[in-house]
């Protein structure tokens, strides 16, 4: 088979490229195949093993937000704040090199212990104590560089990294203080210094303002023996306006009491004490009929004697007398007329005489009721005045209790609120958090099997990449066609390398 480079096929053939001619330079460079590969392959492997297999690297992400914001110091009740505000660019900017911090760094190379193990050109000082800081300067400077901060652009989290041969607890522990180192210059940062302490002193000096008032409160009741004066005065002024009515009223009573009296005794005047209640007109009844029992009894005894005697008779004669006599008597008794009268005491009189004796007791009533309601009205005004007095005392000393209660209330609100707040300190909590904390890692950051992989095909290829180069700077021909190539001439013969 051969190969043209014309398309027509005509011009001079090239050799035909076989895979022995492709393997052969790699087969005649083997030396150098089998040291490059080596090489590369034990570097490879020492670099897994001495480097990769103890290289930890501990990560942390720190995420700012605006969760939390402590309350405003106020003389406010209740402090309102804001907290929607977006986080921006240079907030996070501002963390980012606050985690960067020299002084941080410091303290973390003492924690960690990270200088002990470092030589430093400064140990040839004789003062233990400069050596020491002066090498924990030199390994925090180092320690600046090699933690890696970074802030995400499209997220408001940060990511710190920290690699390190050796134990992977170190990794672990300079992450891990460092958060706890910034969140507590964080929490110095962002909130004033001393405000507990302050708060509890206003707490403390108001809840004794607060007792000293309520002691005089009730030392004032206990001295002036009223317990509410304004209540009582309140009620005082009732009694009085009662009072002063039940006065008024008894002052209209007595003056009409007085007005009924005077025509009580006008009516007297002009009525009798006494007035007729029986009178009757009649007839001497009782002597009518005396005197015909007298003319019955002598008509009786002339017809008896009649009956005897002649009617001349002196005795008939008598009884006839007797009997004109009576006859007589009975007309004249019959013509005359009795009269009985019967008086009594006139009820119209004896009705106003008990009107008035009622009223004139009515009045001697009304007169000392309004003397009474003078003498009370006095004591009340007064008692008044003395309630208007201890009222305005006791309303003072409750102003005040009220206000020492109001300041003692509003710092001992704050004061929890400052409580709450150190708490949240304690626990970490600010407008920053770690959202992954460092954690001490059980794998290597990079396997050291792939690095062994990696260098194995980094061998293999720098292996043949060597063969091939040496094979393109070896300047002996190796087949026949090259000689004819080269030199435009003929080869007779050709015989392959043996090894002896």
């Amino acid at each position: 088979m051969t190969i043209s480079n014309r398309r027509d096929g005509s011009g001079q053939e090239m050799p035909e490229i076989t895979l022995r001619d492709m393997l052969s330079p790699i087969f005649r460079h083997r030396r150098v195949v089998l040291i490059s590969f080596c090489s590369v392959f034990i570097l490879a492997t020492l670099v897994a093993w001495l480097w990769a297999a103890r290289y930890y690297v501990s990560t942390m992400q720190v995420v700012v937000e605006q969760d939390r914001s402590d309350p405003a110091i106020t003389t406010a009740q209740v402090a309102n704040v804001n907290n929607n505000r977006a986080v921006t660019t240079d907030q996070v900017a501002s963390e980012v090199a606050l985690l960067q911090g020299d002084d941080m760094m410091r303290s973390i190379v003492s924690t960690c212990k990270l200088a002990d193990d470092k030589w430093s050109p400064f140990d040839m000082f004789t003062d233990p104590q400069r050596r020491l800081a002066m090498r924990q300067e030199g390994v925090a400077r180092g320690l600046a560089k090699k933690i890696k901060v970074e802030a995400a652009s499209t997220s408001d989290v940060i990511d710190v990294k920290y690699g390190r041969t050796g134990e992977p607890e170190v990794p672990a522990c300079v992450l891990q203080t460092l958060g706890t180192l910034y969140l507590q210059k964080h929490l110095q940062l962002q909130r004033p210094v001393g405000t507990a302490d302050f708060f509890a002193q206003q707490t403390d000096k108001y809840r004794a303002a607060l007792d000293d008032a309520e002691a005089r409160l009730a030392d004032f009741s206990r001295t002036s023996g009223v317990a509410a004066p304004d209540i009582l005065r309140t009620d005082m002024a009732g009694q009085v306006a009662a009072t002063q009515a039940a006065l008024y009223t008894a002052r209209q009573a007595i003056a009409a009491d007085a007005q009924r009296i005077g025509n009580l005794n006008e009516q007297m005047a002009a009525t009798p004490a006494r007035s007729a209640t029986v009178e009757s007109s009649e007839a001497a009844n009782l002597l009518l009929e005396n005197l015909n029992a007298t003319l019955l009894a002598a008509q009786n005894k002339r017809s008896q004697l009649t009956m005897k005697y002649d009617p001349s008779y002196p005795l008939v004669k008598e009884v006839d007398e007797e009997i004109a006599q009576t006859q007589a008597a009975i007309s004249s008794a019959e013509k005359a007329k009795y009269i009985n009268q019967a008086t009594d005491r006139d009820p119209t009189y004896e009705l106003l005489r008990a009107d008035k004796a009622k009223t004139e007791a009515d009045l001697a009533t009304e007169k000392a009721t309004a003397a009474a309601l003078v003498t009370s009205l006095k004591g009340m005004n007064s008692d008044m005045v003395s309630f208007d007095g201890d009222a305005v005392k006791q309303g003072a000393l409750i102003r005040e209790a009220k206000a020492d209660e109001a300041n003692y209330l509003l710092y001992l609100t704050k004061r929890e609120q400052e409580r709450t707040s150190d708490a949240l300190d304690k626990k970490r909590i600010a407008n920053v958090a770690i959202a992954v904390p460092a954690v001490v890692s059980l794998l290597p950051a990079h396997s050291p099997w792939l690095i062994m992989f990696l260098g194995l095909i980094g061998a293999t290829v720098v292996g043949l990449a060597g063969a091939f180069i040496a094979e393109y700077l070896d300047p002996s021909f190796r087949t026949p066609e090259e000689v004819m190539e080269t030199l435009k001439m003929p080869v007779l013969a050709s015989m392959p390398k043996r090894a002896a």
